[in-house]
Parts: structure tokens; sequence; C-alpha cells
């Protein structure tokens, strides 16, 4: 089977109703959410029914969609209800579920026909025979394992017709396709009923142990603190491995982080998808830029997770980060007026009078300038420094932005020191 290249959707996380409106508004095409039920993620401030209608109103408004994860394990007695639940997002137009567990597959596929179901990461699809098997069963979207290389994907896509989903940005999970029982030992919580804790991302070591005495670290002065910590994923600069290789959508981890996350990662690969489709010179161009405008979000260091073979000791953390962050978000614009100049902002770290910002906004604009005549909003009264988050403050700015355009601050003066035989990495001010 020949591989039709096509225009992949950008599908970015929305933990909230505010996170879902902004990701659409940085360009995502479509964007997944929990529900209050069936999902894997019980802290990322999940959806009730009335936000779900008005996130599926603001997206249909905008030509976007809307997907509900549902990719539980579930246990005897947790499926009681979805058939209901599945017929109340069907008809509040969400466009598909994303389901790992066989029982609410079924459940979904016979009581609530049209809503179309997408095989979540869960479910560990690593080739072809297997997306032919889901898809015989009637799901129209397989979501790949993390684990799946770029050769197994064209593969994959060589042999099946069915959607391709694959992650191409943010956290990688320590177990395979996610589903980890650490958090089960570590936490009493469920990692695969939505209570992962991160156990994987806390501090370890190894001790002795003798009958009498004291517990002793064997490892001593311990510089290396994380034992199982793996970075994070970015295909940015592969983006055309992806189209190539006919994948229909580019998925974006992260549904608890921040709004500078979702508008900053879904703003930068509709770029990328953009560039490359208009030409692959275009994209080589634009690429150093696209990379840059990442780490200014990057929690972690950056890698290709397992596209182009396995991780080595290399693409773990293991001590400090190598590299970090040089902005820091600051607000996001409410309004501007073009006569006098002035940009209302709402505040959501401290803003000093002074500080060099960015302004960046949909179709990955960007333009910088310094903090001048700071002020109240309310009484338009001057301050040097803006303490307290969600305050509205005034600047001048001597370039137009607009509303839903954010704000970062440049350069914390923040560098990283780190020496490659100790593994030693400190955080110093430059």
């Amino acid at each position: 089977m020949s591989i039709t290249k096509t225009r992949p959707e950008v599908l970015a996380p929305a933990g909230t109703l505010e996170k879902l409106k902004v990701a659409i508004d940085y360009g995502a095409d479509a964007v997944y959410i929990g529900g209050q039920a069936y999902g894997l993620r019980s802290r990322a401030g999940n959806f009730t029914f009335e936000e779900m209608a008005e996130g599926v109103a603001y997206a249909s408004a905008h030509n976007a969609k809307v997907y509900v994860a549902a990719n539980m394990v579930t246990h005897e007695g947790n499926e009681k209800g979805a058939g209901e639940w599945f017929r109340t997002l069907r008809d509040l137009g969400i466009s598909a579920v994303i389901v790992s567990d066989p029982a609410l597959i079924a459940i979904c596929a016979a009581e609530a026909p049209g809503l179309a179901i997408h095989l979540s990461t869960q479910a560990s699809a690593t080739n072809y025979e297997t997306l032919e098997f889901w898809k015989n069963l009637g799901l129209e979207r397989v979501v790949l394992a993390r684990e799946v290389s770029v050769e197994e994907l064209r593969e994959i896509r060589q042999h099946t017709d069915v959607e391709i989903e694959a992650f191409v940005h943010g956290a990688m999970c320590i177990s395979y396709s996610g589903r980890c029982v650490l958090s089960n030992y570590m936490s009493m919580r469920d990692a695969n009923r939505g209570g992962c804790s991160q156990s994987c991302r806390w501090k370890y070591d190894l001790y002795d142990m003798p009958f009498a005495g004291e517990r002793k670290s064997i490892t001593g002065e311990v510089t290396e603190e994380f034992s199982m910590s793996a970075v994070d994923m970015s295909m940015i600069e592969h983006i055309p491995d992806m189209i190539e290789n006919g994948v229909n959508s580019l998925k974006i981890e992260g549904r608890m982080k921040s709004i500078h996350y979702v508008s900053t990662v879904s703003n930068v690969y509709k770029a990328a998808i953009d560039a490359y489709l208009e030409s692959p010179e275009r994209f080589e161009e634009i690429k150093p830029a696209l990379v840059d405008e990442l780490w200014k979000v990057a929690q972690r260091e950056l890698d290709t997770g397992f596209y182009y073979g396995t991780p080595d000791e290399n693409k773990q953390l293991f001590g400090a980060r190598r590299k970090i962050p040089e902005y820091k978000f600051v607000g996001e614009v409410v309004a501007f007026d073009a006569e006098t100049m002035v940009a209302t902002i709402r505040q959501r770290n401290v803003i000093t009078e002074g500080d060099q910002i960015e302004f960046y906004g949909p179709g990955f604009r960007h333009v910088e300038t310094v903090v001048k005549n700071l002020r109240l909003a309310e009484t338009d009264e001057h301050i040097d420094r803006a303490p307290n988050p969600m305050t509205l403050l005034h600047i001048d700015v001597p370039f137009a932005v607009k509303a839903g355009d954010m704000i970062r601050k440049n350069g914390s003066g923040l560098i990283n020191l780190y020496d490659k035989k100790t593994g030693l990495a400190k955080t110093v001010r430059a």
C-alpha cells in the first residue's frame, strides 16, 4: 500500500476550559480533554458536562474538534454507568473518545453508536496487524505506543489505512506505554485509574541495610539522584518524517501543564507543519527558531524518544538538568488601545519596571520590548513591581499587540553549569 501524505492535525492537551480555548487559538486542530470519569488524570481539572458543551461550541466555531480521554483500566464495577456517560458525550458533540479497555470499547460501540472510538496509547499498538484488528472492530484511529520507531511507523502505514495518531512532544513514561504500577506501591494510588503520582520522578538512593546499626548509602555523596527519570520527547526537527510517513495526528502530551506551555507548543507545531507543506526549504529555514521556541517552555531536556532507536543512558536525567529555560511566563494581553499604545495585561508572575519581555501570539508572531510605565489598571497608579498573580496592569508598548497574546520575561539571568565527568550540575545567576 502506498503512503498518502496528508496534512496532520495538531492535537493539543487541554486540562481546563481555558487551556482548550488557548490551544485552539494558538493553532490546535483538535484538543483532548478528560471528563470526570474513566480518565487517567484525576488532578488535571477535568471537565464537567457543562464545560464540555462550552468547549465543543468554541471548537466548532473555530473548525476544531474535541476528544475525550477515557483510557483507564477498569476493575469490576468501574464500568457501571459507562453507556449513559458515552451517550452524553456523543449528544454533546464530542468528536471521539480515546479508550484502551476492551470493556469500555464494547460498551461505547453498543450503547453510543455514532461516537467515534480512538485506541489509546495505553493499549500498546506497535504493529500493523494490531491496527487492522482494532479497525475491524470499528475503531477509526489508533494512537501508537510511544515505543514505535520511525521505521516501524513506515511499515505500519504501508499495510493499513486506519488513522494513525503519534506522540511528538512531551513527557515520556518510564513504563511500557504508560502502564505503570509504581505509584500503586509508592503512594497507594492506581496510575491506571487516574492516580499517577509520578513516582519515577522522585529521588532515590541505594542503601546497605544491616541487621544492626544505621542504614548507610552505598553510593556515598550522591551526584545522580534520579534513577529512572526520562527526558522529554520533541520531534520538532523531524516533522518531515511524520508527514512523509502518513501520520494523521501529531499529539502533544501535557494536560496538566500551563497555558504558556499549551500555547507555545501548539503554535510551534502548527508553524512547522505549515512551513514543511509550503516547502522543505522553508521548514529548514525556520527550524532553528522552532527549536529555540520550544526550549522556552521545556521542563526537561528534549530528545526523540524511541523514534530513532532505543534511548540510552544519555536520554535519562540522573542529576540536575543540563539545560534550562531562559524565559518565564508573566502574563497575557487582555486588551490593547491603539490610540494610546497601552496594553492591558493579566499578570501571572512577578513583573518589574524595566524587565525585558517578549510578546508572542498565534501565527508564530514574536516581538520584544522593555516593561515601561508599569501601572495598576484599576487606578492607573504607577508601580515599580507587580508581585500578585491575576492583577490587571497597564504598560506602554511601541507596537500593536492583540488580546490573547502571551508575555514571557527574558533571561531570569540563569545558566546551568554542568560537569560531564562528575555529573554535577548547578544553576547560577549569570
